[in-house]
């Protein structure tokens, strides 16, 4: 049975929410993202995010219960139609729930560290999918956050809450506006800092991880940009035991960030 809300007003592509949605999809919209689906909104609905607007299509939604949860948290309720709802999906099959929610503002000043902390750096992340996977792989490995240098892909691309599954919400990620600053940054709260090269010709097995470490990944096409090279930091590379002569960049740092996390905790 699909959801009623009697006073969600029926809007279309033209309506300003409509036009809004659609901005939203198209990551238009700074500090805004697109989050469809059931499953989707049950992450965001497990955190304190706050949602904009949701919209629902009552042809297309299956998930009463989960629709009355969302309309009760969102600032605004609207109704759309299949046609709209077809514009602005990115699934292949729609459950007619998607809502605009807010992306958490993360400070650097903010973010406390302890004795054995654990960070990523990405640079130049060029692809959505990557830049999520690399959230979630930062959430899996217990790393207290990602650090964005040169970025390419935006955080608000619908694709990036996708392939995070939701931790964009509650992972902290950093941007700094210079390789330079982040290098500073880390320099000053003390980090063990390894540039992920595979040219390298130490192994990643070989250091200890003590204390506070962190790793930089570089980009899908440039790899690591040649101003993280001039900050004197240790190389080090994944052994290529095949032809092919890299990895892709969400699974080099989660090698990376989990072989850190076996030292620190004695796996």
């Amino acid at each position: 049975m699909a959801p009623s809300f009697p006073d969600a007003l029926p809007i279309g592509a033209q309506h300003p929410r409509g036009r809004a949605l659609l901005a939203v999809r198209k990551d238009c919209v700074p500090g805004r993202i697109l989050v469809e689906g059931s499953w989707e909104h049950s992450q965001l609905l497990s955190t304190p995010t706050v949602i904009d607007t949701f919209y629902y299509c009552p042809d297309a939604c299956d998930q009463p219960e989960t629709a009355a949860e969302i309309a009760a948290r969102a600032r605004e309720v609207y109704r759309i139609s299949p046609k709209l709802l077809a514009r602005v999906s990115r699934k292949n099959r729609s459950d007619g729930l998607v809502s605009i929610a807010q992306l958490p503002e993360w400070r650097a000043e903010e973010v406390r560290f302890s004795g054995s902390s654990l960070v990523l750096v990405a640079d130049g992340v060029e692809y959505a999918g990557n830049l999520g996977t690399l959230i979630r792989t930062v959430d899996a490995a217990k790393a207290d956050c990602l650090i964005l240098t040169s970025r390419r892909a935006k955080l608000t691309n619908p694709a990036v809450y996708a392939a995070s599954r939701g931790m964009v919400l509650t992972t902290p990620v950093l941007e700094f506006t210079s390789i330079t600053k982040a290098a500073s940054w880390l320099r000053q709260h003390a980090f063990d800092v390894h540039l992920a090269d595979p040219a390298a010709t130490g192994s990643y097995r070989v250091p200890e991880y003590r204390g506070r470490t962190a790793f930089v990944v570089g980009s899908e096409g440039e790899g690591l940009h040649e101003d993280w090279r001039m900050q004197g930091f240790k190389t080090l590379s994944i052994p290529m035991l095949g032809q092919a002569d890299s990895l892709n960049v969400a699974l080099s740092a989660g090698i990376l960030l989990f072989e850190a996390r076996a030292r620190k905790e004695g796996w």
